[in-house]
C-alpha cells in the first residue's frame, strides 16, 4: 500500500471511530506499528489530526475529511452507481452536478459515454465543483458552466451569494446531489450550510433531481438540509442498500435503483 493510500484509510477510519490507537492502525492495515507512528505524525503536522499518547484524535470537535482523501473506500460502489447516474442522461440535456466523490465519478462517466463524444453542445454542465469543472472543461463536445462564490477546501465546492447569481438565472433538466446523508424523514442533506444552500438551489432549477449515494450514507442524517425527500425523483445506490430502508424510500415515491 503506497503512503497516499494508507493516508487516505488512516484518515476515513479516524473520521468513523473519533480516536485510533497505533496498534490498532497497524493491524487494520497490515503495516508496522513504527510506520503507523510516523504517519500519525507527518499529518499531524499537516494539521489533519492530534497526536495522542498512542494514537490520534480528529482534528477539531467537527471534523470533515477533505475531498482529497475520500477517494480510497467505497471506490467500486461509487463507480457503478455514477455509471448508473450517466445512463439516466439524455444527449442534449442540461445538467447539475453538486460537489463530491460520487458525482465526480458521475463526471466521469459521462465523459467516457461513447454517445455523448460529438454534439454542440452534447451535454451542458452545470456546477459548483472546481474539480469537476477542471476534468470536464478538456471535453469541448461538453458546454461547462461554471458557478460563482468563495472555494469551499474540503469539498472544491464554490458557495454563498455569488453562485446564486448565476443559479437563480438557469433551468436545468437533471439536477445530480451528492449527500452526506439521506433520510425519509429528514431529507437529503450535507454537513456546510452554506454548501447545502447552494445545492438546495440546484435542485430548484432543475426539473428531475438524482441523489447518487451509497449505502452507507442511507437513513442517516447530517447537519444542514439540502431537500425533502418529496424534492427527489431518483436515487440511486449499492445493492447493500437496507431492503426495509430501500422499501421506505420507495412507499415515499422514489424511484430506486440499486447496482
Amino acid at each position: 500500500m503506497s503512503r497516499d493510500d494508507r493516508w487516505k484509510s488512516l484518515l476515513e477510519l479516524l473520521v468513523e471511530r473519533g480516536r485510533l490507537e497505533v496498534e490498532e492502525a497497524a493491524a487494520e492495515l497490515e503495516v508496522s506499528a513504527a510506520t503507523i507512528r510516523r504517519d500519525f505524525d507527518q499529518l499531524a503536522e499537516q494539521q489533519m489530526l492530534v497526536r495522542t499518547r498512542g494514537g490520534a484524535v480528529v482534528h477539531g470537535v467537527s471534523y470533515e475529511l477533505p475531498l482529497r482523501y475520500k477517494t480510497a473506500r467505497r471506490a467500486s460502489e461509487k463507480q457503478r452507481i455514477a455509471k448508473a447516474v450517466a445512463g439516466l442522461v439524455t444527449a442534449g440535456e442540461a445538467v447539475g452536478l453538486t460537489g463530491g466523490t460520487t458525482t465526480t465519478e458521475v463526471a466521469r462517466a459521462l465523459a467516457v459515454r461513447s454517445d455523448l463524444a460529438s454534439g454542440s453542445p452534447a451535454l451542458t454542465i452545470v456546477t459548483n465543483a472546481l474539480n469537476i469543472a477542471n476534468e470536464l472543461a478538456v471535453r469541448p463536445q461538453f458546454k461547462i458552466v461554471v458557478t460563482g462564490g468563495v472555494a469551499r477546501p474540503q469539498s472544491y465546492e464554490l458557495i454563498g451569494p455569488l453562485a446564486d447569481g448565476v443559479l437563480g438565472q438557469i433551468t436545468i433538466d437533471l439536477a445530480v446531489l451528492g449527500v452526506v446523508a439521506f433520510d425519509v424523514t429528514h431529507g437529503a442533506a450535507a454537513n456546510d450550510e452554506a454548501e447545502a444552500a447552494i445545492n438546495r438551489l440546484l435542485c430548484e432549477r432543475a426539473e428531475r433531481v438524482v441523489v447518487a449515494a451509497d449505502s452507507s450514507k442511507l437513513g442517516r442524517r447530517a447537519f444542514a438540509r439540502i431537500c425533502a425527500v418529496e424534492a427527489v425523483d431518483t436515487l440511486v445506490t449499492d445493492t447493500a442498500a437496507d431492503a426495509e430502508t430501500v422499501g421506505r424510500f420507495e412507499e415515499a415515491g422514489l424511484r430506486v435503483i440499486t447496482v
